[in-house]
């Protein structure tokens, strides 16, 4: 007496992402004349019996590879295949075994219930972005900013904020531009939607300089900063008149965002290009000018080098003059000195050696016979008194 049929092995739990194929396996040995059916437990239906395919959905199909195995195929996956597979062989009684099929479906974003993609408001209100997305397993929703800048929520910074609606509060120009909403659940692809949140306010106007010297005949450039949004229309003013681009005017215009910088340049400065110039700029909201003052200063000179010779020039002439003057003195003394005779007298030399060791007049220490004087260790300036009194004393008696 034989056996009757047995599974060898358990049907495995499959997962398919949507839209691929799929296959169940029922391995089945001493089957003999019994038949083999699947059933879709969910759905209560019937798919095949033995070779023959009962469903009327064309997607199932089965084969059998002349051994143990019968393969239950399903093509181009629907989420409603995801369920339990029963196979059953009709034996009495009836024996059978059940198989998950896992369809995963990749995160889709739904249009229709989430914000749009673009999203305008003024300063300092607030905002809500939503974004909502389906999938299996559910999505999980993050949001980042498309410049990699962080974002503010409830005064926290952060770079990755998850949930499906991101409340900013008293918004300002600094956060707007680019968010970016990613959905993920593990089956790829992960998807994104692009929100553009424009904050809206009037024209500011900063002026780096509002006084600008230059010299006539030179060019200058006055710089005006400017922040608006929307777009704002910037222009120059001079007299109350609009200043167009000419041989005589240059206007640049440089845009980042909702930043701006006016430059304007004036050409070969004369006297009546001096005075007052207006930056204005205005929008859908409001209206702003920035005010500069351009006055006129002396053309800068430069020092050149034939002034430094004859600074040089000058100090050599001094020493020369210094050296003279010495010279002339020592010739008076030495004149002073050759005029008289006598053992008391001493040398011109060895009274320039007393003078350098002593300080200021010098005066003897005991008294002198009169009629005569020592000279020896006085200055010139007592020297030359004592002579001249010497002198009236013989004239007079």
């Amino acid at each position: 007496m034989t056996d009757g049929p047995r599974f060898v092995e358990p049907i495995p739990n499959v997962t398919v992402p949507l839209g691929r194929d799929a296959n169940l396996p029922c391995v089945v040995e001493n089957l003999g004349t019994y038949k083999v059916a699947w059933i879709h437990i969910d759905r209560q239906m019937i798919l095949t019996i033995h070779r023959h395919v009962i469903s009327r959905i064309p997607r199932f199909s089965v084969s059998h590879d002349n051994a143990k195995t019968w393969l239950l195929h399903v093509n181009n996956v629907h989420k409603e295949d995801r369920g339990y597979y029963m196979c059953q062989v009709n034996t009495n009684p009836m024996i059978s075994q059940v198989g998950y099929l896992q369809v995963v479906v990749p995160p889709n974003i739904i249009d229709s219930l989430s914000t749009p993609s673009s999203v305008a408001v003024r300063e300092n209100q607030n905002v809500s972005l939503t974004c909502k997305a389906e999938g299996f397993p559910t999505p999980k929703i993050m949001w980042r900013r498309g410049d990699s800048q962080e974002i503010t929520v409830r005064r926290k910074k952060m770079s990755v904020y998850e949930g499906e609606h991101l409340n900013l509060t008293r918004i300002s120009r600094t956060e707007m531009g680019v968010y970016l909403c990613i959905a993920t659940n593990g089956v790829p692809p992960s998807v994104s939607k692009r929100v553009v949140l424009d904050v809206e306010f009037p024209p500011m106007i900063w002026v780096p300089n509002q006084l600008v010297g230059a010299p006539a005949g030179t060019d200058v450039t006055l710089d005006c900063h400017t922040e608006a949004h929307p777009k704002a229309i910037s222009y120059w003013v001079r007299d109350n008149v609009m200043l167009l681009p000419t041989k005589k005017y240059g206007a640049d215009l440089t845009e980042n965002s909702y930043m701006a910088h006016m430059k304007l340049t004036v050409r070969n400065l004369q006297v009546t290009d001096f005075g007052n110039y207006r930056c204005i700029s205005k929008n859908s909201l409001g209206e702003t000018e920035g005010s500069i003052r351009l006055y006129e200063i002396p053309m800068p000179t430069t020092i050149s080098r034939p002034t430094e010779v004859r600074s040089q020039l000058h100090k050599e002439n001094l020493a020369k003059r210094n050296v003279s003057k010495i010279n002339q003195e020592d010739r008076i003394k030495s004149k002073v000195m050759s005029s008289y005779d006598g053992d008391d007298i001493i040398p011109h030399k060895e009274i320039d050696n007393r003078q350098d060791t002593s300080v200021g007049y010098h005066t003897p220490s005991s008294p002198q016979l009169s009629g005569s004087v020592r000279i020896s260790g006085w200055a010139i300036p007592q020297f030359a008194a004592v002579i001249l009194n010497s002198f009236f004393y013989h004239c007079c008696v």
